[in-house]
């Protein structure tokens, strides 16, 4: 009895500590975002009243979530969905949406900045209106938003639920409302799709001044004139490369050699020297990082960068390294689901330590992806409703996740890195286009960046492929297609490509790939064929 006392006051209290934390403030409060919030957590909802259990229960509205909650509707299963915060999750609040919509803005800013290598003779006077294309892209995302929209899931038969969900028991999931207010819901399969917020990493003072994450950086409405950044990973670099477009003077923190550590070494070193002609300041080895306010309200960054100690004053900085699993409130313990500091712990079906609670999208998976928390979302659905026992069950592991990052030139990637192939033991041959030969990419300005794909050894299966281009995140799907066909680099050859795109670098890999099964043997043929055809 003392254990169960004690278990339901820790959770009464971690309930209470969750429902403190708001992952999300939609400021500035103009028409657009009181549009999206009364699309994605509308004020006067009222949530449901339960009368039977459900066959799903669905905790989270991000990606993963509303995928998993959408799909087990349609095919029959009654379902609730509960969200503490705003529905769409990261990726259309603080996320994928907003971060494109002002690159966008970004990449336009820098046509102008560079039209005159085009033949266009631009007025020196031109200026960038940061406000409008902050404007701009809330109303994209509220544009957007009906998608992810409470209403839309309503419609579909959902139980839409907005508050903190707690496990109880095994089968019982309790939604509590700011207000206090709590539903109690019986369920017989239930889903985590809870997602991850950003991080602080710990350097010593950041605690001492107002720094931005992802989660309020869209809320900006003011060009910072110097703008800090830790981190070049995807976010990181994105902002900084947007920001330096803008106007701003960018300094970007990264304790490596170079940006993007985790990406390609050759398709980074590409993008670097990107950001050099954008003229971010790149603070490369920089440790033993440190920071403080200053007495006129700016903050100071004080780092060891190649062995000497530097101070850099900013007016705001952004803290890109980093993400925590949201697993505050759930109240895991309950029902036996183990977690850590990556997240929820699943096997490769997404099944957690407790077999009837599966788990999907940032909170338990490494590829911290939108378009992967959508396919891992329709993992669960068949594995929680309808296999039986061990039969029809899918694996995580199955799937081929490309990704890429938005910078100019984007990097997209999708299977093994040349480090990957070596850990495995895969021996590899290695082809690389690159776009300085492809007609497209020199007509665009844009002929810096390659294609580069590996093939097993021999033959032309392809286990993985990084391109770095403009729109590489467009090109890497036909690559992600023919990954997951089992259709070779050499068939790729075969199909026909229209003229000129940038596309034809990855036609030229499939006939460099013919040319090497060209063997003397082979050749000696061709040639008597010749030979008997039209003569010496």
């Amino acid at each position: 009895m003392t254990a169960t006392i004690e278990s339901t006051t820790s959770a009464e209290h971690e309930i209470a500590e969750s429902m403190k934390h708001e992952l999300v403030q939609l400021t500035p409060y103009d028409k657009h975002n009181q549009e999206l919030e009364a699309s994605v957590h509308p004020p006067d909802w009222k949530n449901p009243t339960p009368d039977k259990p459900y066959h799903l229960v669905v905790i989270g509205a991000g990606t993963a979530g509303l995928v998993t909650a959408a799909g087990a509707a349609g095919l029959g299963a009654r379902v609730a969905l509960i969200e503490r915060e705003l529905m769409g999750g990261d990726c259309l609040n603080v996320g994928c949406v907003p971060s494109k919509g002002i690159i966008r803005a970004a990449r336009v800013a820098a046509t102008v900045r560079d039209a005159e290598l085009f033949g266009v003779n631009v007025p020196p006077d031109v200026t960038f209106d940061f406000g409008k294309a902050m404007e701009r892209m809330r109303r994209l995302r509220t544009k957007i938003s009906p998608n992810d929209s409470a209403q839309r899931f309503a419609d579909m038969g959902i139980d839409v639920y907005f508050g903190q969900g707690t496990f109880v028991d095994e089968n019982t999931v309790t939604v509590t409302q700011k207000d206090g207010s709590v539903s109690t819901l019986k369920f017989k399969k239930a889903v985590i799709a809870t997602g991850a917020r950003a991080s602080a990493p710990p350097i010593p003072g950041l605690d001492s001044v107002d720094y931005l994450t992802n989660e309020n950086l869209f809320s900006l409405t003011e060009l910072p004139q110097r703008f800090g950044i830790v981190g070049s990973g995807p976010i990181g670099s994105e902002m900084a490369q947007s920001f330096a477009r803008f106007g701003s003077e960018v300094f970007l923190f990264e304790r490596d050699g170079h940006i993007l550590t985790r990406e390609d070494a050759d398709a980074a070193a590409v993008v670097q020297k990107q950001f050099e002609r954008d003229g971010v300041h790149l603070m490369l080895n920089s440790n033993n990082m440190a920071v403080k306010p200053t007495d006129d309200g700016k903050i100071c960054v004080s780092a060891v960068q190649n062995g000497v100690p530097s101070d850099t004053v900013v007016d705001q900085l952004l803290i890109a390294v980093g993400r925590a699993p949201n697993t505050d409130g759930l109240n895991l313990e309950a029902v036996n689901v183990k977690y850590d500091r990556p997240g929820i712990e699943v096997n490769d079906n997404l099944q957690t330590t407790n077999p009837r609670i599966y788990a999907a999208g940032d909170i338990c998976s490494k590829y911290k992806f939108t378009h992967a928390a959508d396919f891992q979302a329709r993992i669960v659905i068949q594995n929680a409703l309808f296999a039986v026992g061990p039969f029809g069950k899918k694996k995580a592991s199955d799937l081929i996740i490309p990704w890429a990052t938005y910078t100019s030139p984007e990097i997209a990637h999708v299977g093994m890195y040349e480090h990957d192939a070596k850990d495995a033991g895969v021996e590899i041959d290695t082809y690389i286009q690159e776009f300085a030969d492809v007609d497209r990419a020199i007509l665009e300005g844009q002929d810096e960046g390659f294609v580069k794909v590996h093939t097993k050894k021999g033959t032309d299966e392809i286990v993985g492929a990084t391109i770095v281009a403009e729109n590489a995140g467009d090109m890497i799907s036909e690559i992600t297609v023919a990954m997951t066909s089992k259709v070779g680099l050499s068939k790729i050859a075969s199909a026909i490509h229209p003229y000129p795109t940038q596309a034809e670098a990855i036609r030229k890999l499939g006939d460099q790939i013919n040319r090497t099964k060209l063997t003397p043997l082979a050749r000696k043929v061709l040639n008597l064929l010749r030979r008997l055809n039209v003569g010496a």
